[in-house]
């Protein structure tokens, strides 16, 4: 394949190496121009285009990312079709992604024309969300690089290994004063946990934490596996929950992992089965070290003394606020800007699902919010939660934020505001408006718009818009207007206010991601499905 410059009469057939502007409109780049696209270019005053000419042995790029689309034939992926050079896979089911690594280096190596990117190795995926990216860089590659890569890719090179219907036991120990709430709360979390795995929970028993009392219940179960939570957390080889596994007849494959939370977890066999002596954390629904580990289980993958001692790069799943030189690093300057971070709401969108306990990155969408606000300038941040949100409260474990429960917040939006500013404990110079049910923020939009109202005269409010004018959150409002978001009532938001000021409003365009919120299953499946 050559550039080069030719004469409008001799392009045609060939491929267009640059956009041009046309009376109609644009050709874009890659197009193969006909003699319309010629006519078009001739009436624009230009009297030669620069064009791609294919040489022999060139495959033209959408033509050669199907050839290496069709041979990437692992299970429960589709292809679609091939737009200027690439072509995503999808996953079909809900699954694990399984993925040769090597395999995958040696087909990028072929030809730097020649590109796969794909989500990690062992990646938890749902049906419809894009696994990999093929793509031909230029506008064609050679027939013999091709092959080269052909070669390379069998059925085993990606594949997703779906979530088969399991069955399982749950033993939960308790100690004297232990509250039944505890155990309760337990089973739910647990429930809640491994459903999405195509895992059932057939029966959950209730035993003293002594090796006895352990032993004798695991000799009871009859389900495919068992999963053990103990009231005190297993702290050696020889504590009660490995030491009852031996007793039962069991076998203790690996005790403790380098993934954090979750370092404490056991992973035995049993009569055939697996078992699981879950860490501490399984009790809060935030991702730990042990949904890596079920995962797989649930998958049919091996999950053996190896595989868990490869689960520490990126096993760092949560953030510990005293850490030396903690990874959420503050901004040296103090702003003056609370975040008031709203998250009371039921969820009723999502039928059913709780839409803050979703995971993005691997965490909660609530965590993930939150973290990005903390990240950002603003100098502390507020949530806002509905009374008795135990699960929302845990997601935000070991983050310095400011809880706050809003008792009445099934009336309305305006509810949890009033909530937020009233549970303050000092006068802020500024205060964001927030919602925690927006993914694609980044720290870079907050402090955006902390600068701009430092830069801004006369203007106290500062909002966010879009292209088209749409308005977003956060939106960042000066401490003068804290009455104005204490008096508003009803399912109503700060926007409310924006219209009834808006000689104050200031408005910052931003992209999409302000006015992004994932409010039902459709939206999350249609979010997912354009992540990298």
């Amino acid at each position: 394949m050559k550039f080069q410059s030719v004469e409008l009469a001799q392009a045609q057939g060939h491929i267009l190496a640059h956009s041009a502007k046309v009376k109609n409109g644009l050709l874009k780049k890659g197009s193969v121009l006909s003699g319309a696209d010629i006519q078009s270019l001739s009436d624009m005053g230009q009297n030669a285009v620069t064009v791609a000419i294919l040489e022999q042995g060139d495959v033209a790029e959408n033509d050669a990312v199907q050839i290496l689309a069709d041979a990437f034939t692992g299970t429960n992926i589709e292809i679609t079709p091939p737009v200027a050079g690439r072509i995503n896979l999808i996953a079909q089911c809900d699954g694990i992604l399984s993925l040769n690594a090597e395999t995958i280096d040696s087909f990028n190596a072929v030809d730097e024309a020649i590109t796969i990117a794909t989500l990690p190795n062992y990646a938890r995926v749902r049906k419809g969300m894009l696994l990999a990216t093929l793509k031909i860089i230029s506008y064609a590659v050679q027939d013999k690089l091709l092959k080269g890569a052909i070669n390379l890719i069998d059925d085993k090179t990606i594949e997703i290994q779906s979530f088969t219907r399991k069955s399982c036991d749950i033993i939960l120990t308790k100690i004297d004063g232990f509250k039944p709430s505890l155990l309760t709360k337990a089973e739910t979390v647990i429930r809640t946990r491994v459903a999405p795995l195509n895992l059932h929970v057939e029966i959950c028993s209730v035993v003293s934490h002594t090796e006895e009392a352990v032993a004798d219940a695991l000799n009871k179960t009859t389900n495919e596996m068992v999963l053990i939570l103990g009231a005190s957390a297993t702290s050696d080889r020889n504590d009660v929950i490995p030491a009852a596994i031996v007793t039962a007849g069991g076998s203790v494959t690996r005790f403790g992992m380098p993934v954090d939370p979750g370092n404490l977890l056991v992973l035995a066999e049993y009569k055939g089965r697996s078992v699981v002596g879950l860490p501490g954390c399984a009790r809060s629904p935030a991702i730990n070290g042990v949904d890596w580990v079920l995962e797989r289980l649930c998958a049919n993958l091996s999950v053996g003394m190896d595989d868990v001692a490869k689960m520490g790069v990126g096993g760092l799943l949560k953030e510990i606020p005293d850490r030396i030189q903690p990874r959420l690093k503050k901004s040296e300057e103090n702003t003056g800007a609370t975040v008031i971070m709203l998250a009371a709401g039921r969820s009723r969108r999502m039928r059913g699902d709780d839409k803050l306990l979703r995971t993005v990155n691997g965490i909660p969408l609530l965590r993930h919010c939150v973290q990005t606000a903390l990240a950002s300038n603003a100098n502390e941040c507020v949530v806002v939660i509905n009374k008795g949100a135990i699960y929302h409260r845990e997601a935000l474990d070991g983050l310095p934020v400011k809880i706050i429960e809003a008792n009445d917040a099934d009336l309305g939006m305006s509810a949890s505001l009033r909530a937020g500013v009233l549970g303050l404990d000092h006068t802020p110079t500024s205060i964001f408006v927030a919602f925690a049910d927006m993914p694609d923020l980044t720290k870079n939009h907050f402090n955006t718009l902390i600068n701009k109202y430092n830069d801004t005269q006369g203007k106290p409010i500062i909002c966010p818009v879009t292209q088209n004018g749409s308005s977003g959150h956060p939106v960042l409002f000066d401490a003068a207007y804290l009455e104005n978001l204490t008096a508003l009532e009803g399912d109503v938001g700060a926007k409310s206010i924006l219209k009834s000021v808006s000689d104050a409003v200031h408005e910052v365009q931003m992209d999409d991601a302000v006015v992004l919120d994932l409010d039902t299953p459709e939206a999350w499946a249609a979010w997912e499905a354009k992540q990298p």
